[in-house]
């Protein structure tokens, strides 16, 4: 596997340690990364969404994000961005994150 992958598994990995405090499912499984986009320079962009468009959580889901993300070895800095379009919805979630909260 290339250095390039196994950095973005990594990445990966550590997202699915980051949880919002109200659900006892990981943020990646819950469906709510977008996108992960690291560059040759170790730049690394995530676009995420929120369960709901006022989470009182948010500051510390993006800082947990960023904190954990930026300690992956060839990652140099992190930026995280908020989007809200497309709407996230429970379809957005992985099977095992459907059958944790009782969806299936």
């Amino acid at each position: 596997m290339n250095e390039f992958l196994e950095t973005e598994e990594k990445i990966v990995k550590m997202l699915k340690t980051v949880y919002d405090p109200e659900i006892p499912v990981n943020i990646y499984d819950l469906g709510l990364i977008y996108k992960i986009d690291l560059a040759d320079d170790g730049q690394l962009a995530i676009d995420m969404t929120l369960t709901a468009p006022n989470c009182p959580a948010v500051d510390f889901i993006v800082e947990d994000v960023r904190m954990k993300t930026a300690s992956v070895e060839g990652v140099k800095d992190v930026t995280v961005n908020i989007v809200y379009e497309p709407a996230w919805d429970k379809s957005m979630m992985s099977e095992e994150a459907q059958l944790e909260l009782g969806f299936l």
